[in-house]
């Protein structure tokens, strides 16, 4: 599929995914398909200790819990990048508090309209939901302190370009975690090939090096992985897309689907950069 295409299937389909229950998306690839007989969470994570956490906004599509990790401070301006019902954006807010502003990202319109009356239940009015895409961000240079996406950046069609974004709404000396679905090796075709997967957050992940070398790439200092984890994927997906025998041989290969927290900067520099969105 082309650009234009993924986009598109990607939106119909979380716009299928916001209606569906939060047990149907943990036991599937990022709510994408479901597992027959297998009844556990393939890629969430349990928010139900942290503070701010909204049940009614936890679709359960998430792979990590990039808030923890963010370094969040009280009066930041945080964005979140696909965010869904709003379920990060609640828990940043308890962090930034009253004086700090939360700013959610999402191209589906329907997951706008679940999160701006979370938002609203809430009785919030420093949280935000904007339509956008996130390779054209809605939102000025210059303007976050933090930057959180979650389980989102492997659906985006040009990684460079959402990256590129990222360092341009970035304030310097802002940074981002963000939590991803990245590969070690090559998938089997019929999973890389499929749509289904693509949505599932799995056959759009890039490479591992990839990935952390794209972070450098656009500019960023002082990368680091948070957190990594194996993703092991039931035989009820697998089933869907491989043979007895080909699911034997998947196992038995070094390929690899890894959840991880990335971690960097924006560099805080005076120096004349356009990335920075300052002029020359």
């Amino acid at each position: 599929m082309d650009s234009t295409s993924i986009k598109q299937t990607v939106k119909e389909k979380y716009g299928e995914i916001a209606n569906q229950s939060k047990a149907q998306n943990d036991s599937s690839c990022c709510g994408a398909g479901g597992c027959s007989t297998v009844d556990y969470a393939v890629f969430s994570e349990n928010y139900n200790q942290l503070e701010g956490y909204m049940p009614e906004a936890d679709l359960g599509l998430g792979c990590g819990i990039p808030t923890q990790f963010a370094n969040i401070k009280k009066g930041d301006t945080v964005i979140d990048l696909g965010s869904g019902a709003g379920n990060d954006c609640f828990v940043a807010r308890a962090i930034t508090g009253e004086t700090g502003k939360v700013i959610g990202i999402d191209m589906t319109e329907i997951m706008i309209g679940k999160a701006r009356d979370n938002a609203e239940k809430l009785g919030f009015n420093n949280v935000e939901f904007r339509l956008g895409d996130i390779e054209n961000i809605p939102v000025a240079a210059n303007r976050a302190d933090v930057i959180v996406s979650n389980c989102v950046l492997n659906l985006v069609p040009d990684k460079r370009k959402a990256f590129s974004e990222i360092f341009r709404i970035l304030k310097p000396g802002g940074h981002f975690s963000i939590s991803d679905v990245v590969l070690v090796g090559a998938l089997p075709p019929s999973i890389a090939q499929a749509s289904e997967m693509y949505v599932g957050c799995v056959s759009g992940a890039l490479q591992k090096a990839e990935y952390l070398s794209i972070i450098q790439e656009t500019g960023f200092a002082d990368l680091k992985v948070q957190t990594e984890k194996r993703i092991v994927l039931p035989d009820d997906i697998l089933s869907e897309y491989l043979s007895a025998e080909q699911i034997a041989d998947y196992k038995k290969s070094d390929v690899g689907i890894f959840s991880i927290t990335a971690y960097a900067e924006k560099p805080n520099t005076t120096a004349c950069d356009p990335k920075s969105g300052c002029c020359c």
